[in-house]
């Protein structure tokens, strides 16, 4: 509990930080320390969520802890455009995050951790002591389906932060947009879509997983092959309100994943385990999604600028989002020897 309470108002304070900056290696500083406090957070309330809810319900508990994402979007795009136009990006930064260190708070003097493993009657193993990395590391990449996992939710990162990362840029450049309308259309898209993506993607998974535990994953596998062709609707559109209206199908289906990748990481894990194995998914996420996918589709805009010009970043964006089948393949492998994998955590 301590853990997320500090990783929270680190990061909600160093963002408030960002508002005052002087020169690019205090803005540089500042962000660093925003990426050091959400890695902190997320891989220890993953093993709370997980010590709380059954692994039966738990891609839509998972799911419902995924939507702080579509509506951070949301309040980002929203109200962190308006601020910028309206008072200035020092103001922005600061509107944005201020309210997390409150809410730090509130979690201090809120929320209690159960014993761990208390959802799956395991508390005498989460009673155990912590395992050291190496192990923890021998043990998780011995299951196949955790391996594909891992490089799934990569290939998904680098589709989801590349397209992010530079819609903004594309709506501005093609089509004149203002920060403003901007932060308002990819406000209303990106969280209402992934709000209704995240939580659908989580309730299927629990509910057709009492068929088949292998739907966990062939859920994320649905929502990659369904996400994937609506991008050339989006990209070869002519016309600003048909490449937003375009958007709202694959957000929806992009967002599948959340609740029940996360949830079979979980249930792959040893109970001592589960924290580490969040972590090496979101580092993954973050290495090669955050790393590499707007890297990519930056280097992808510059090559084809000779002969596209402003167009190019439309067809980078374009090449990047097909990272949703590659993802769907290694979610789809992972499901293959998802059964065994669970049934060796048990033993």
């Amino acid at each position: 509990m301590n853990i997320i309470t500090i990783s929270l108002s680190l990061w909600s304070l160093m963002t408030a930080v960002c508002g005052l900056a002087q020169n690019f290696w205090h803005l540089l500083a500042s962000r660093i320390l925003v990426g050091v406090g959400e890695a902190g957070s997320g891989p220890a309330s993953h093993s709370l969520i997980s010590d709380y809810v059954p692994l039966e319900t738990r891609s839509s508990a998972l799911a419902i802890y995924s939507l702080g994402i579509p509506l951070g979007v949301m309040i980002g795009f929203s109200v962190g455009g308006w601020l910028e136009q309206h008072y200035g990006w020092r103001v922005a930064f600061m509107g944005v995050g201020l309210p997390g260190v409150v809410l730090a708070a509130v979690v201090r003097l809120t929320l209690r951790e159960p014993p761990r493993g208390h959802a799956d009657g395991r508390v005498a193993a989460g009673a155990a002591e912590q395992p050291p990395l190496k192990v923890v590391a021998s043990v998780m990449w011995k299951r196949k389906s955790f391996r594909h996992l891992v490089l799934g939710i990569g290939a998904q990162a680098i589709a989801g932060y590349g397209v992010l990362q530079w819609t903004p840029s594309f709506l501005h450049r093609s089509y004149q947009m203002t920060s403003s309308e901007i932060g308002l259309s990819l406000a209303f898209i990106l969280g209402v879509g992934g709000l209704v993506g995240t939580i659908a993607g989580g309730y299927l998974a629990d509910h057709l997983a009492k068929r088949d535990t292998r739907w966990q994953l062939w859920i994320a596998v649905l929502g990659g092959l369904l996400a994937a062709p609506f991008s050339f609707g989006i990209y070869l559109s002519d016309t600003a309100f048909a490449t937003l209206a375009w958007f709202v199908p694959p957000i929806i289906f992009a967002n599948f994943y959340h609740g029940p990748i996360y949830a079979m990481a979980q249930a792959l894990a040893p109970v001592r385990m589960r924290a580490m194995a969040a972590a090496v998914m979101l580092f993954m996420s973050s290495l090669i999604g955050l790393g590499l996918g707007p890297q990519i589709t930056g280097i992808v805009s510059d090559l084809l600028r000779p002969s596209l010009g402003e167009e190019s970043l439309r067809y980078a964006l374009l090449m990047v989002s097909m990272a949703h089948f590659w993802a769907a393949t290694h979610f789809w492998i992972s499901a293959r020897t998802l059964r065994q994998d669970l049934a060796s955590v048990q033993e």
